[in-house]
């Protein structure tokens, strides 16, 4: 029973129920247990087969399940007793819990022996900050944070200390307090490989003199020893495979250039005075930039201007300042070559190397060299990252990184909102382990070399039917009066699909009020014409009718890797974290 004050003197009580299994399960339950008032372990395997679409299972299988939840549900001393019936009740409890049947495969499953340049890597941009990019702290904890969560590019901007004798890791040219780069490195050789055995990238913004690169390949080298892996040459015809760099760091970075050139922070930041959005914070309310419209608005933009593009001159001008032992570290080369945007996507036969853009940039070459960019991708990186005018550290919509085949679309980790959800959601695909197969459409090119278009309006390749059963644990991991002083919640789902600008839609169930169990047994139809790429966006809402909804928890699924059937969806807070309660009874359907 739940109290709640009402107005002064008054209170008003509310009986907590606990969720109860849906019309569905209990349908189920009863056809595959046969009427009967339990189910056998043969009958449990029928069910995973024929309705969770697990078509191996086995009666071990089975069995397997009943004997770890009745570790899971019933006391030490009753576990034990193995053969206890497997009633409705259990059954409704073990659907609904995430350890048990949870929405995703939890192993590593993509062929891991392609080149490397054709898979979509995690990716972090400026990892070492705490906070916003002007006055917040630098820290290696971000980077341990990060590591621990998968990424598998960690970006660090290197520039000399106040006496130029040591190496510093900050946001150059802001009230950004700086890190030593050795922390860092520690920081990274001890938890590289927490999340994920595959390997991790560290991107360097070198600021340095030549005395003070030789320094940092002495710190690289004797800080990670044999597992850093660099070529014989200097330059790749294609590169190793995830597989074959497991436990091994890779370096990148711009070939080597003289201290504090001016123009190359000027353009990686942007013309911050230009932008007109340079007041924009996407909150956890706003909704993701959409692709169409910028495509859009990037089509009227008469004069597409490369911007950046000349950054670096001449590749071997630049190299002859620094000293031996820092270039051959360097395995994936970066940089902008002169010329316009067909002249730097241009794809070199004899070499591999990585091309930066900034999201503004992207969306441009997107409306004018859509095909090159993604002939580009196919053989080479692309790194996208964030614009310089966002300094609350917010994020972009990463599907127009994606669609076009760009491997690094690089995200502020420490930032907020629905960009980072998408981020966090699609990187739980093929295990957690950072690094995704990118499609085959991708890949491919027809006979006249013709590629995939983003913009193409194409049929429907699959459909899929999501029905949201019930939500519960709220009341475990909030307090009584969290959502509402006077009652309990008023909860409401927001579904859809994010991915292709054909695919992304948003839609939403009734409001069930006073409820910390809301029961919505509500279905929703999502056509896709390209569900490779296609996340299933989830949100729970606390209507307030006076003020702005309460957030009650998220979850952006791979629509590619999710499992058939009825599933525990477990819910997380605005910053990633999984809550420890909080989960849906969602049932999938492909057509």
């Amino acid at each position: 029973m739940g109290t709640y004050r009402c107005c002064i003197c008054f209170t008003r009580k509310f009986r907590w129920s606990e969720a109860k299994p849906a019309e569905d399960v209990r349908e189920a339950f009863a056809t595959y247990a046969e009427g009967g008032a339990h189910m056998t372990a043969d009958q449990l395997r029928r069910f995973l087969a024929e309705v969770q679409g697990e078509a191996g299972a086995t009666a071990a299988d089975a069995e397997r399940v009943m004997e770890r939840f009745r570790q899971l549900r019933r006391p030490s001393h009753l576990a034990k007793l193995s053969k206890l019936p497997f009633t409705l009740d259990d059954f409704h409890h073990y659907l609904f819990s995430e350890e048990l049947n949870p929405p995703l495969q939890p192993q590593v499953h993509q062929d891991m022996t392609a080149p490397l340049s054709h898979y979509y890597i995690y990716t972090g941009h400026n990892s070492y900050l705490t906070g916003n990019q002007l006055s917040s702290d630098c820290s290696d904890l971000p980077i341990i944070r990060a590591l621990e969560r998968g990424v598998r590019v960690i970006e660090l901007d290197i520039w000399p200390n106040s006496v130029r004798d040591d190496i510093n890791v900050l946001h150059g040219r802001t009230l950004t307090s700086p890190v030593a780069l050795i922390r860092c490195l520690k920081s990274i050789k001890e938890h590289a490989f927490s999340a994920s055995p595959y390997p991790v990238i560290i991107t360097l913004e070198d600021h340095l003199t030549p005395d003070l690169q030789a320094k940092v390949a002495k710190m690289v080298m004797e800080t990670f020893g044999d597992m850093l892996y660099y070529p014989d040459s200097e330059s790749h015809k294609e590169f190793p495979s995830p597989e074959a760099l497991k436990q091994r760091i890779i370096i990148s970075t711009k070939p080597p250039k003289e201290y504090l050139e001016a123009k190359s922070l000027k353009e990686k930041d942007g013309d911050t005075q230009k932008e007109k959005d340079s007041n924009e914070d996407e909150a956890w309310g706003n909704e993701v930039s959409d692709i169409q419209t910028e495509f859009e608005l990037a089509d009227k933009d008469e004069e597409v201007q490369d911007e950046g593009l000349a950054d670096d001159d001449d590749d071997q001008k630049e190299r002859q300042n620094a000293p031996p032992q820092y270039k051959r570290l360097i395995t994936i080369r970066a940089g902008k070559p002169k010329g316009h945007m067909s002249e730097a996507l241009k794809v070199d036969p004899e070499k591999v190397r990585r091309l930066s853009l900034s999201e503004q940039e992207l969306v441009k070459a997107a409306a004018t060299h859509g095909a090159d960019l993604i002939r580009f991708t196919q053989k080479n990186f692309l790194r996208i990252y964030p614009k310089g005018t966002r300094f609350n550290s917010s994020n972009y919509n990463p599907f127009i990184g994606w669609i076009h085949g760009a491997q690094m679309v690089a995200f502020n980790m420490q930032g907020y909102g629905r960009s980072l959800w998408l981020m966090h959601g699609f990187y739980k695909a093929n295990g957690g382990c950072g690094y995704i197969k990118k499609p085959d459409f991708l890949m491919k090119a027809g006979p006249n070399n013709e590629v995939f278009d983003p913009k193409a309006v194409l049929p429907v390749k699959k459909t899929l039917k999501v029905k949201i059963y019930m939500g519960d644990g709220w009341r475990l991991d909030f307090s009584q009066t969290h959502f509402d002083a006077y009652s309990p919640p008023d909860f409401y789902t927001r579904v859809g699909i994010a991915g292709v600008p054909a695919d992304t839609v948003m839609k939403k169930t009734k409001t069930i009020e006073d409820n910390w169990t809301p029961v919505w047994d509500e279905e929703f139809t999502f056509p896709l014409t390209v569900p490779e790429l296609a996340l299933l966006r989830i949100e729970v809402h606390e209507y307030d009718l006076s003020e702005k909804d309460d957030f009650g928890g998220q979850a952006c699924i791979p629509v590619s890797e999710l499992r058939p059937g009825i599933r525990a969806v477990p819910l997380f807070d605005r910053k990633g974290n999984k809550f420890k309660s909080v989960k849906l009874l969602m049932r999938f359907v492909f057509v």
